[in-house]
């Protein structure tokens, strides 16, 4: 019963990472406007998100060493909260990149700790399902600041009603911290145990960086998506602003079904075999997404599409670290991996809003797709090494 409960709260707290990413994104029109910034200005929230969610995910490993996994994650979410209502009250534009601070310090560390756990203790289905419930979040996130910035309260209702959701996880986080220190999860015995045929006990120099790579091109990818699609829809193409934060939940939410569909065949197909195929199927939505002169009023079901084949990548090239390389090296290697992650989520993405002031923002989706032909590339040379 135990073990089940914290499977549970494995899974509650991935919500917690996934609530606030995809809420930036459809906020920001909103509020540049009444902050009086310039598109690219929200490179100064995603990149210092990204540089505390960065060191705090490479010191989460010592941190939970010391006072355990429960403890991290209730903080984590915490903070992740206060961050979200200082938000909903923020004067001005250098009160956002400040409260950006907590937020990227409880995202790191929680991420960082839990893709760990889970890659190391369960099975590829698992660790699918942990990053769907991580697109609950993504996929709730949009919906509510939707719906604020439809009522007369704004995108600073949406900040604190996030922030409300997050708090009450933190609290039940906080109950059940307990339940952490006594569970002593097993290792898996199925089909996605680490192969002593394919597990590189000597990973030559190249290996240590092609994985993390990985994860900077699909980072990049995925949230230049989510942050700029609603921008793109409304600024570009016309739709309301309702409408597009929609469309930016649709994408998330497919990311979000899709890892749960996954995780039941997951353990079957392999790893490498669902990144691969899922590749080239955000690379078609992305495609579809990019050229609205060729699909008309149908392009916007790209981001669909994309965030269906998105869906698989992430869970399975983490699982498949731990399947790949020594346990000594496994914990180093996931902390650079989340390092290259944010880089990917938060300074790509800010470039992309530099590449929109001065090219126009029907050039972002084709950068996009550039990255996902450079993810399969690696991936591909990754597999070999």
């Amino acid at each position: 019963m135990a073990h089940t409960v914290l499977l549970g709260l494995v899974y509650l707290s991935f919500i917690s990472i996934g609530l606030p990413d995809g809420m930036l994104g459809v906020a920001w029109p909103a509020m540049r406007l009444q902050m009086g910034q310039p598109l690219a200005a929200v490179g100064a929230i995603t990149m210092t998100m990204t540089a505390f969610s960065a060191a705090s995910s490479l010191m989460a490993g010592s941190v939970v060493q010391r006072i355990g996994t429960g403890a991290v994650v209730a903080g984590s979410c915490l903070l992740t909260a206060l961050g979200l209502l200082g938000f909903s009250v923020a004067p001005s534009f250098g009160w956002l990149v400040a409260l950006a601070i907590p937020l990227g310090v409880g995202a790191g560390a929680v991420d960082a700790s839990l893709n760990h756990f889970v890659s190391a203790h369960y099975s590829s289905r698992h660790m699918n399902w942990l990053h769907g419930f991580w697109g609950v979040g993504a996929t709730t996130g949009p919906l509510v600041m939707g719906v604020a910035l439809a009522s007369s309260g704004g995108w600073a209702a949406g900040a604190r009603s996030i922030g409300l959701m997050q708090l009450g996880l933190a609290l039940v986080l906080f109950a059940t911290v307990s339940l952490w220190s006594r569970e002593t999860a097993q290792a898996p015995t199925d089909a996605d145990q680490p192969n002593p045929l394919s597990a590189n006990l000597n990973p030559p120099p190249v290996a240590m960086w092609l994985a993390p790579l990985c994860f900077l091109f699909y980072a990049s990818a995925e949230m230049g998506t989510g942050l700029w699609a609603a921008s793109i829809l409304v600024t570009d193409r016309g739709l309301a602003t309702g409408d597009a934060s929609v469309w930016v939940s649709l994408y998330f939410g497919s990311i979000t079904a899709g890892r749960f569909a996954v995780g039941l065949v997951a353990n079957r197909i392999g790893n490498r075999r669902l990144v691969r195929v899922g590749i080239l199927l955000a690379t078609a939505g992305a495609l579809v997404f990019a050229l609205p002169a060729l699909f008309g009023a149908l392009s916007p079901a790209g981001l669909v599409l994309m965030g269906l084949g998105c869906a698989p990548i992430f869970p399975s090239l983490m699982h498949e670290t731990a399947r790949r390389f020594p346990p000594e090296v496994v914990r180093q290697l996931i902390g650079r991996q989340m390092t290259c992650a944010y880089a990917g989520s938060s300074v790509v993405p800010a470039t992309f809003g530099l590449l929109a002031t001065w090219a126009g923002l029907q050039t972002v989706m084709p950068v996009v797709v550039l990255l996902l032909v450079l993810l399969f590339v690696t991936s591909r040379l990754d597999r070999w090494t």
